[in-house]
């Protein structure tokens, strides 16, 4: 198996595994992130809504013939959700504990993304 189609199916795995939870378990997705839903429900709708996203992106991943435009994207999606951790860590929308975790994740999966297009570009 080449690197590409390593580094692709592994961040196919990540993303259907975090989309699952975030579609089927929100709550626990909230709790992960430091967070209780209580009597408030706020948080389930946009995690339901990551949730099928992401699933959605990582099944697109194992599925379809990957094009580089699929790989270019995800780069970016993986890019701005490590961006968007960060930040959210920095300006105190997340705990310190969730915000290094999601800005962690995110960026392996960006890590993974490029590795899978630059081969991808290479095997072209």
């Amino acid at each position: 198996m080449k690197l590409g189609d390593v580094t692709r199916t592994a961040l196919a795995c990540v993303r259907i595994f975090n989309g699952a939870l975030g579609l089927f378990a929100a709550g626990k997705m909230a709790k992960s992130l430091g967070g209780e839903l209580g009597e408030d429900k706020r948080f389930v709708y946009p995690a339901r809504m990551f949730g099928i996203r992401t699933l959605v992106l990582g099944v697109d991943l194992l599925t379809l013939k990957p094009s580089r435009r699929v790989l270019r994207q995800a780069v970016l999606i993986h890019a701005t959700d490590t961006a968007a951790a960060f930040y959210a860590g920095r300006s105190g929308e997340l705990p310190a504990k969730a915000a290094k975790l999601t800005t962690i994740v995110s960026a392996v999966n960006t890590g993974l993304a490029v590795v899978s297009l630059v081969a991808a570009e290479k095997d072209s």
